[in-house]
């Protein structure tokens, strides 16, 4: 980008973002924020300074809420000092502050409820009655005014004393207190607790530090950085790209011209805390954050274990004994083994392990400080992200949104055409091609871009778009609108091919290649070239075999994860068409005896197999022919013998209700007769068709074995 352009934008944003210098120093040993990190990973880096000298305890307020995170990621740098510790309040110091005291926090309601729960404590008053004693009860009493006046409540307190029972009104003494020093001990410490609960939502963390080692500089002066990181707002990355005029007729996709690349970073100071001459920085990464709820405190459970009790002891009578020295030892190994497998560990005793290495204290020792180095860019590649930093001190009051340049630079654009059918079926996105060139230039981070083109000096809005990571090097292609002036037409023609055919041990196994091409018809814009990228859809286990380099015989196409990208030059008012083929190989088996002769027949007829294996396959074909026949009669006759035996069995019902004596019953007779010849007849038949189908099957399976092709 010209210099004009850079200037304009930074020109902008001082008066935004610049930071008024301090009005005064901060005092000796007070944190303040100093550096904000904002991350894409929903986190933020928060690091405050305080200048100390010898030992020292400095203070730090969080939201209850971040004191999980700050727990996980605190660090302390100290110039020259060491580190001691990091203390905070419980996550319940209200609960842990009455928790060994005589009452709770409901009972310091009012004053009745207080003495109440204190029954038994000693008690002293002063005023018109004084009276020292124990307390017994208070009970709430009902007094009518005169003249109608309604109703006055009043608190009787009941005292036992030396005398006996002793009664005042609470509301007509001067003072109470009890005797007891330790009992007002505990009241004072409570309603501190109390009052210390107001801020609940906020934790206030104590980091001590030790002064150096050396006298010499035990009382000197150094520099304390306190840094955490906690949750944050997600900042978000915008971007205007203006282009320059395209002359006339050109070529849209020919052009090898910049554009003006303005990219701002939109975030929130939503920390609870405003932001004062802070150096402000924010990181495009994908880091891995979590959440760990280290504040709250975890018990480990323990298996409870049965107190042991001794019960009364009633022993059997003795009937006998018998010498068992021998059978002791020869059980003994597999006591010894069945108690091992009791107890999960082998029979010998294995090793002790080694003792873990002992954990060092946390902040034991004095952390290096290191303080990273002002650079004049401002933006820089870290590790695993871009990193942008604000050259000025920023301002921003707690709730407040804000906008910081991020980017401002010439970059190279291409105009085009993409065409993706699952988007627009007919007609293709207009789009540039950004490109990040090796020119020392840093990534970008995702975010949304608005796109401008200059039109006789003034700019015009041409349309939005989506713009992923832009890692240096690399290139990625923005759709901002539908290129209405190009149409697409696609069809697709699916065919398969028999490339090649073997036969072995009875198995036809075929190689039969699947493919899937796909005709795009482009219907060029009346006025003006184009250069339109086809997204042809990948398939998984498909390979494209055309075209075989790029559309217009150039280098192998882009691949992007589920697409390839073909380019095609289409000149203007013309049709330019392109087909896209995939193929896929896939191997189909067969075991010949049990194909059917017209599918045998169909392999045989193939023009696509050599003669040898036409003729082989016919050679089958027709052997399996003959066992189909033979299989065929057998059938036939199995039938033919099943009708005969259904026949007979209705005849033998028919006998049963006539005459024996009648014509009928005697033509019964005779058929049935007729029958048993003609079953005899079919059991001979019957076995030698059998016979012949065997005959006829081992052939052809002694045949396809021998076969091979």
């Amino acid at each position: 980008m010209s210099g004009i352009t850079k200037a304009a934008l930074f020109t902008l944003a001082v008066p935004l973002l610049a930071a008024p210098a301090l009005a005064a120093d901060q005092p000796p040993g007070a944190l303040s924020l100093k550096r904000v990190l904002l991350s894409t990973g929903g986190v933020g880096y928060f690091e405050h300074e305080a200048r100390v000298s010898g030992d020292a305890a400095l203070t730090l307020e969080v939201r209850r809420d971040q004191v999980d995170d700050v727990l996980k990621s605190i660090v302390v740098y100290d110039d020259h000092g060491g580190i001691g510790t990091v203390d905070l309040p419980g996550q319940e110091p209200l609960e842990t502050a009455f928790r060994e005291l005589p009452f709770t926090p409901e009972d310091l309601a009012s004053p009745t409820a207080l003495l109440n729960a204190m029954k038994g404590a000693e008690v002293q008053t002063s005023g018109s009655r004084a009276v020292s004693g124990r307390l017994l009860s208070v009970t709430e009493e009902y007094t009518q005014l005169p003249n109608g006046g309604g109703t006055v409540t009043r608190n009787r307190v009941s005292l036992m004393t030396a005398e006996g029972l002793r009664q005042l009104v609470l509301e007509e003494t001067d003072s109470l207190r009890f005797a007891d020093p330790r009992v007002q001990e505990q009241l004072d410490t409570a309603l501190a607790a109390v009052a210390g609960a107001a801020g609940k939502e906020r934790r206030r963390l104590t980091i001590r530090t030790t002064a150096p080692q050396t006298d010499a500089d035990a009382d000197a002066e150094r520099t304390v950085r306190v840094a955490y990181v906690v949750a944050a707002p997600l900042w978000k990355a915008t971007y205007r790209l203006t282009l320059p005029e395209s002359a006339p007729g050109s070529a849209k996709g020919s052009e090898g011209g910049t554009g003006d690349l303005q990219g701002w970073a939109v975030l929130e100071n939503l920390s609870g805390d405003d932001w004062k001459g802070v150096e402000l920085s924010v990181a495009s990464g994908n880091p891995v954050t979590f959440r760990q709820a280290l504040y709250s405190a975890y018990f480990v459970n323990r298996p409870e274990v049965p107190v042991e009790v001794l019960g009364r002891v009633l022993p059997p009578p003795d009937e006998g004994a018998v010498a068992a020295d021998a059978m002791a030892k020869a059980m003994e190994p597999a006591v010894r083994s069945r108690a091992a497998t009791e107890s999960g560990a082998p029979t010998a005793m294995a090793a002790p392990p080694a003792p873990a290495p002992a954990m060092s204290a946390p902040f034991a020792g004095a952390m290096p400080q290191r303080a990273a180095e002002t650079t004049p860019a401002e933006s820089t590649e870290a590790t695993a992200q871009v990193l942008f930093r604000y050259p000025q001190p920023v301002t921003l009051a707690n709730g407040g949104t804000m906008m910081m340049p991020i980017t401002a630079r010439a970059i190279p654009a291409e105009r085009l055409s993409l065409y993706q059918p699952n988007t627009q079926p007919r007609h293709p996105l207009a789009a540039l091609r950004l490109s990040n060139g090796d020119s020392g230039e840093t990534g970008l981070p995702p975010g949304v871009l608005t796109l401008y083109e200059r039109l006789g000096g003034a700019a015009a809005y041409v349309g939005d778009a989506r713009l992923a990571t832009l890692p240096a090097g690399e290139s990625r292609i923005l759709s901002f609108a539908v290129d209405q002036a190009v149409t697409v037409d696609r069809s697709e023609q699916p065919s398969r091919t028999l490339s090649r055919a073997t036969l072995a041990d009875g198995v036809l196994q075929l190689t039969v290649t699947d493919r899937q091409t796909t005709t795009y018809r482009i219907a060029g814009a009346a006025g003006e070239d184009r250069t339109v990228i086809v997204e042809h859809p990948r398939r998984s286990g498909w390979e494209l075999v055309q075209p075989t380099g790029g559309a217009t015989g150039g280098a192998a196409p882009d691949l992007t994860a589920d697409a390839y990208r073909l380019p095609v030059a289409v000149p203007a008012g013309q049709t330019v068409t392109l087909a896209v083929a995939l193929e896929r190989p896939r191997i189909e088996r067969f075991g010949i005896s049990e194909m059917s002769p017209e599918q045998v027949r169909a392999y045989a007829s193939s023009t696509e197999l050599p003669p040898a294996a036409r003729e082989a396959l016919a050679k089958v074909a027709t052997l399996r022919g003959a066992v189909a026949d033979k299989e065929r009669r057998v059938a036939d006759l199995e039938r033919e013998q099943a009708e005969i035996s259904k026949e007979q069995e209705r005849l033998r019902q028919n006998l049963a209700t006539l005459p024996r004596d009648s014509d009928l019953f005697k033509r019964t007779i005779a058929k049935m007769g007729e029958q048993e010849t003609r079953l005899d007849g079919l059991s001979r038949e019957l076995t030698t068709a059998r016979k012949e189908a065997d005959t006829a099957r081992n052939t052809l399976r002694d045949q396809v074995r021998g076969m091979t092709f």
